[in-house]
């Protein structure tokens, strides 16, 4: 008879390939698998383990930073804060040759240092940026390709929820995994914005109205509350005045009071709607969390962690040879299963292994934010892809056709960040932490 792990495997497999939805998937495979131990073994694990590791497992305070950032986001984006440092980026740089692509990926940073998420960032920025881009001549599926791929840079800048899933998992200090992420978000954005440089130069794609200091200091005037923003929080959390779950919080607050007293087009009829679509998309994240630790625990059970563990150390006790087998693993994870759930299952099966091999947790976290963060972009999953797709309205292939300079510039950051630890490590270090 197959043991359960087997089972376990297969019914996932299944269940993904019938296109059943990720955290279903991870749910229906772990009470499946346990219902056949309860039949088939000898030794049976309860059903009831199942609820009740999905139960605990989001019981958690740094968790509770995941709602509260979602609904800053959304406050951003009804609030008039992300349109504001989209006029920054603007002024900034948007009479360059490609301008508005290069906005476009600026002001994915800028929203990035508040929202935690990539679809959060592409939605928000890109309601605004792909009409513009098209409006002033750019190929309709370049556009799209172009905020898909800066909007993954939400997860990376901090604060970022995959991060806090991660610092969760592994006990590493969420508030250096966000310092971390510094320098590795704006090396991918600086690439990013190199590529859609040279996109644009080929095609001839112009910049907007020349910048000045008058047109920089208008907009900074105007921007200044929402530049704030990730200033306090950010700020508060290394200067020690909160934890990150307590900064969410915060940006909520501050949000708020931004919106609605200082650029008053938050009207409080817009806070159903936005407290629905952040409960919707704190409910999907904390589903993964709850079913994917549930299919974890069966895994941990059945010892199957271990035998990764040792298969990888059997492999090679080469640091640089396994974060590169772990670039190619990591790469098609997050192809196929969402960046939370991945981390949750694998994170734990490769954090012994990181250790053994002297690989710094905060590096590798880093690392392995930014691999499933590309799979943002790379299809099937490609969660990126299809918000740009739902604003747009193009077809799924029209745009991963446009990406391919973005992704494999995404690939050669990663590579960057993976063999040149002080990129991520240097923050870390000045700072103490």
């Amino acid at each position: 008879m197959p043991d359960i792990s087997t089972v376990l495997f297969v019914v996932f497999i299944i269940l993904l390939i019938i296109d059943v939805p990720v955290s279903v998937s991870l749910g229906c495979s772990a009470l499946i698998s346990l219902a056949y131990s309860s039949v088939f073994m000898d030794s049976p694990l309860p059903l009831m383990l199942v609820p009740q590791k999905m139960v605990t497992s989001v019981d958690s305070f740094p968790l509770m930073a995941i709602p509260f950032f979602m609904i800053a986001g959304a406050l951003m984006e009804r609030g008039g804060i992300s349109r504001r440092l989209i006029n920054v980026a603007q002024s900034m740089i948007g009479s360059m040759t490609g301008g508005l692509g290069l906005v476009t990926v600026m002001a994915s940073m800028f929203f990035a240092a508040i929202s935690g998420s990539g679809p959060a960032t592409v939605a928000a920025i890109g309601s605004l940026m792909i009409p513009a881009m098209v409006k002033q001549g750019y190929d309709h599926s370049f556009a799209a390709a172009t905020q898909a791929s800066a909007g993954y840079i939400g997860v990376i800048i901090p604060p970022s929820i995959p991060m806090i899933t991660y610092g969760v998992v592994t006990g590493s200090s969420i508030g250096t995994l966000f310092l971390a992420g510094f320098l590795p978000g704006m090396l991918i954005g600086l690439t990013l914005m190199i590529v859609a440089y040279f996109v644009s130069r080929a095609r001839g794609y112009s910049g907007g109205d020349p910048t000045s200091l008058a047109v920089f200091g208008k907009a900074m005037r105007e921007g200044i509350w929402a530049i704030l923003m990730p200033v306090i929080i950010l700020g508060g959390i290394y200067g020690g005045f909160f934890t990150p779950t307590e900064a969410a919080n915060v940006a909520v607050v501050y949000g708020f009071v931004v919106s609605f007293f200082v650029y008053r087009e938050l009207k409080l009829k817009d806070l159903p709607a936005i407290l629905k679509t952040a409960a919707v998309s704190s409910a999907m994240v904390m589903l993964l969390i709850a079913t994917a630790t549930a299919f974890g625990v069966i895994l941990t059970r059945e010892k199957i962690p271990e035998a990764m563990a040792n298969l990888f150390i059997e492999m090679t006790r080469n640091p640089i040879v396994f974060l590169m087998i772990i670039n190619v693993f990591l790469l098609f994870i997050g192809t196929f299963m969402e960046t939370n759930a991945a981390i949750i299952i694998i994170a734990p099966i490769l954090f012994p292994v990181v250790m053994e091999l002297g690989i710094d947790p905060i590096h590798f976290g880093i690392i392995m934010v930014v691999n499933l963060a590309i799979g943002m972009i790379t299809p099937p999953l490609g969660v990126n892809i299809f918000v740009a797709c739902g604003v747009t309205k193009l077809k799924v292939e029209q745009i991963v056709a446009a990406n391919w300079k973005y992704l494999f510039a995404s690939i050669l950051a990663l590579l960057a960040l993976t063999y040149f630890p002080g990129i991520t490590m240097f923050l870390p270090k000045l700072l103490g932490n």
